[in-house]
């Protein structure tokens, strides 16, 4: 099986655009990919971690870079720590997962790839950075909650909606950090 490693960047399209389940296995070459609704697949639920893996690393090392950037005050630079320690906690959950179903957890890229990726270059100030991260958040609540009727078992739809309510809680965070207004209308998740 080729292992792929999407960033959010590529799988997202823009940081606020919607991740269907379906979109995702579009992207990593499944012909049937709105065929796959909870079938029992290991291989098929494996390929779909590890994409879930290859987001983490991203934000992992999205937070890292952030952290040393200069461009954060203490106190964002605190937050996103935290933030950075939720997505290994994930990261490692998801490695379990792939494990258990016979897979090989899907290893993360150099750093170089990651600031390419992520366009660290273009980042000028702490807004630029809460930006970012913003986009990433919203795009990986909504890809765990795509993901969630795509995989296989019980277990695997709860670790994704655990995920996807941690990564909408970090856009929340972010959001109020940039003074962003409340949504007026709800079910701003998942659409």
């Amino acid at each position: 099986m080729t292992q792929h490693s999407p960033t959010r960047r590529n799988i997202l399209f823009t940081g606020t655009q919607t991740l269907s389940a379906a979109g995702l296995m579009a992207m990593m070459g499944s012909s049937a990919a709105s065929a796959y609704q909870g079938s029992d697949n290991p291989a098929q639920d494996v390929q779909l971690l590890n994409a879930a893996i290859a987001l983490e690393h991203e934000g992992i090392a999205a937070y890292t870079i952030a952290a040393g950037s200069g461009l954060l005050t203490p106190d964002v630079t605190e937050i996103g720590v935290r933030f950075r320690g939720h997505h290994r906690e994930h990261r490692d959950a998801l490695a379990s997962a792939v494990t258990a179903l016979g897979g090989t957890p899907v290893e993360t890229e150099s750093e170089a790839h990651y600031v390419e990726a992520l366009g660290v270059a273009s980042l000028a100030n702490q807004a630029d950075v809460l930006r970012l991260a913003l986009g990433l958040e919203t795009g990986a609540a909504n890809a765990y909650l795509g993901l969630i009727p795509s995989l296989s078992t019980a277990e695997q739809h709860q670790l994704a909606a655990q995920m996807a309510g941690d990564e909408a809680y970090h856009a929340a965070i972010l959001g109020h950090a940039l003074g962003e207004p409340i949504p007026v209308a709800g079910m701003m998740f998942g659409g």
